[in-house]
């Protein structure tokens, strides 16, 4: 168990370093590799969750486009550049999560980025995070003929 709870924590760890730099990347222009290296050159974490925000990061950015067109399709009333760089940069790190990491329940993702919102967003990025969020999940799995996986929650469960 202890394990499964030191890699939850490296993974969230890992998602704040990630926005961190996709925030910075939205911001600047500057190559991904060299946003990762200066990060890096200032800051310490354990190599799981380097790896696992280099990622993040790489496969948000290289896949942005497409991202956002998915983003774009499910947020009413909301266009991107009305969104603050914060919403707009988890909603991409998990809409990434979503689409490209088999490996991590939808719900871990969905919980893991509305926690995010409400941590360095506004008063109102969780609710608004999560509704988008549930909307793209619910797209995503009526495009892979798959039901729904569950109620998305405002709890955390990573």
């Amino acid at each position: 168990m202890y394990r499964n709870e030191e890699r939850m924590r490296q993974r969230r760890k890992a998602r704040e370093v990630a926005l961190k730099v996709l925030y910075e990347l939205d911001v600047l222009n500057i190559d991904v590799r060299e946003a990762i290296e200066l990060f890096w050159s200032n800051f310490d974490a354990p190599e799981e969750a380097k790896t696992f925000s280099s990622l993040l990061i790489e496969g948000t950015w290289h896949n942005k486009k497409e991202i956002d067109k998915l983003i774009s399709s499910c947020s009413e009333h909301w266009s991107l550049e009305r969104m603050s760089r914060v919403d707009k940069n988890i909603l991409r790190m998990a809409v990434y999560e979503l689409i490209h990491c088999q490996d991590i329940p939808p719900k871990v993702t969905l919980n893991e980025a509305i926690d995010l919102g409400k941590t360095y967003g506004s008063e109102n990025s969780g609710a608004f995070i999560n509704g988008v969020l549930d909307a793209i999940h619910l797209k995503i799995c009526k495009e892979n003929g798959r039901e729904k996986a569950g109620e998305i929650t405002e709890s955390s469960e990573s």
